[in-house]
């Protein structure tokens, strides 16, 4: 079952561009791995605070073994000083398991907010 980890944290907005530069590198690191899917961490092009975390990993062992691998730990340990750096003031991440997944647009290309495939 696949994993969505999806949230914000908000940033001084004088060091959001600092933050995304310092990090880019364990981002990188992180696409690199096996299972994951999509490990974006992107600025609101509206609120400059707020940068948005989006991942997507395969299922919960890919996630597990993220959890283990160096980049992470070299992330949670350069965290401490980047966001003392850059005043991460807010952080709300979450995962969420996904059961199932269909197209927004049906073969009409009407977009559906329900289920319709099932």
């Amino acid at each position: 079952m696949k994993i969505i980890i999806a949230g914000f944290m908000k940033v001084d907005p004088a060091k959001r561009e600092q933050f995304l530069k310092h990090t880019r590198q364990f981002i990188e690191a992180s696409r690199a791995e096996p299972g994951c899917e999509r490990y974006d961490w992107s600025a609101d092009l509206s609120e400059p605070s707020i940068i948005y975390v989006f991942e997507c990993w395969s299922n919960e062992e890919s996630l597990a073994a993220h959890f283990e691998m160096d980049p992470y730990w070299k992330t949670r340990a350069a965290f401490a000083e980047i966001f003392g750096e850059t005043g991460i003031f807010e952080v709300e991440v979450n995962k969420y398991r996904i059961d199932t997944k269909e197209p927004v647009y049906d073969e009409t290309g009407t977009p559906r907010a329900d289920f319709f495939s099932i």
